[in-house]
């Protein structure tokens, strides 16, 4: 007889859900633990810039933009003022020290010298007939004296006659007194004479003194006003070339105002503009240096204008005299312009990264790496030092050898992976 057997609960189709089942469980565990859920995107690696990290010689330096000027500008000011009646010359040539520029006139300081001219020649006649009149007074004086002196003699004679002839009483005390009192009275005269004629050499000395002072002043005053109709005929202070002359015939020129400049063509500097963000590490003394047909010149930092317009300053830097030039390259213009490559510090090993367009999206906070394998790349925190036109100075994050992505990120939003 038959007997029914016990269903076994583990049949084969149970078993292969159960083995399914487990196996599905443990990867989705092993998707939540192990897995990376870092977000990522598909980029085309041709369309990037992927650039080592290096170590190497890093030198701090800047790119700047620098004009060519002359080492010396002279400006050109109207010492008087007036209208133009000639210009001589026009701007952009060379000129001589002492070269006539431009004449002007000036109707005020032409009579003002008149004048002074005038009183002048009245102070010159006034000292002559001065001197002439106290000549014609001393002589009379002297006459005058020598007269006294020839009735003081005779009045002596008389005087000691009287005298002896009193003492024999031959005559009378009346007479005798006569001849004393006019005696007496002509010597008292002289000496009223020649005190008089004392005070009039004085007076006359100090007359002369006063109007040779007035005529020495006016005098004066005649060559400083010939001095100033001078000032009205422009010339070159110096030799050189007349870079502008902004006036024209008939124009009127105040005085002070200015008219051109001319510049000394015996040497150049570069006149540079500087980003203000380079103001505190930029001092005279820096060096760079200027290319000009292929070769290189050296130049120093001689002077820095601290003043900050439209976020730059500027600086003037002067060409290093070499042994066997001028030290500025032969050929070059006023107002050529060229890069220039601006010192900042020594140069001085350091892991290098290329300049790139990811900075802009970074700040330099963060770069995508490289793996291994070239097909994936992820960010990575990293710390960046100074900076020249070519390479960051790498701080921390990096190693030399790896492989980074050193164009724009703009379009790989926040994601951490790249896969190529």
């Amino acid at each position: 007889m038959d007997r029914a057997l016990p269903k076994r609960f583990w049949t084969q189709q149970r078993l292969a859900l159960a083995v399914g089942g487990t196996l599905l469980l443990g990867l989705i565990a092993y998707t939540l633990l192990f897995a990376d859920h870092r977000s990522r995107l598909n980029v085309d690696r041709q369309k990037l810039t992927v650039s080592p990290v290096s170590t190497g010689s890093f030198e701090e330096f800047i790119v700047v933009t620098g004009v060519v000027q002359p080492l010396k500008t002279i400006r050109l000011d109207a010492i008087e003022g007036g209208y133009v009646t000639e210009k001589l010359v026009e701007g952009g040539v060379q000129v001589n020290k002492g070269q006539v520029l431009l004449k002007l006139e000036n109707q005020n300081l032409k009579l003002s010298f008149l004048q002074s001219e005038t009183e002048a020649n009245r102070l010159v006649n006034e000292l002559q007939n001065t001197r002439q009149r106290l000549r014609v007074e001393r002589f009379a004086l002297r006459k005058t004296l020598a007269d006294l002196d020839a009735q003081i003699e005779q009045a002596k004679d008389t005087y000691d006659r009287q005298t002896k002839l009193i003492k024999d009483k031959v005559v009378s005390e009346e007479d005798f007194l006569k001849a004393k009192r006019a005696y007496e009275r002509l010597l008292k005269q002289r000496e009223i004479e020649a005190e008089s004629q004392r005070y009039q050499e004085e007076n006359a000395k100090l007359q002369i003194q006063q109007l040779e002072g007035t005529l020495n002043r006016t005098q004066r005053n005649v060559t400083l006003w010939q001095q100033t109709l001078d000032n009205l005929v422009v010339k070159a202070p110096v030799s050189g070339q007349l870079s502008s002359i902004d006036v024209e015939v008939g124009s009127n020129i105040n005085r002070g105002q200015n008219i051109g400049q001319i510049d000394d063509l015996n040497g150049f500097k570069m006149r540079v503009g500087v980003d203000e963000h380079y103001i505190s590490r930029v001092y005279a003394g820096l060096n760079g240096s200027f290319e000009f047909n292929g070769k290189a010149y050296p130049l120093t930092i001689s002077r820095v204008y601290p003043e900050v317009r439209n976020g730059r300053f500027e600086i003037d830097m002067t060409f290093v005299k070499g042994a066997d030039n001028d030290g500025w390259p032969q050929g070059i213009k006023r107002g050529q312009s060229s890069p220039i490559r601006l010192e900042l510090g020594k140069a001085a090993k350091a892991t290098l990264l290329p300049v790139g367009g990811f900075f802009s999206d970074t700040g330099g906070n963060w770069v995508y790496v490289l793996d291994n394998t070239g097909k994936r790349a992820s960010k990575r925190t990293i710390v960046l030092g100074r900076k020249n036109p070519e390479y960051y100075e790498v701080l921390e994050g990096l190693q030399p050898g790896e492989q980074v992505i050193t164009s724009s990120y703009e379009n790989f939003g926040d994601n951490e992976v790249l896969e190529f």
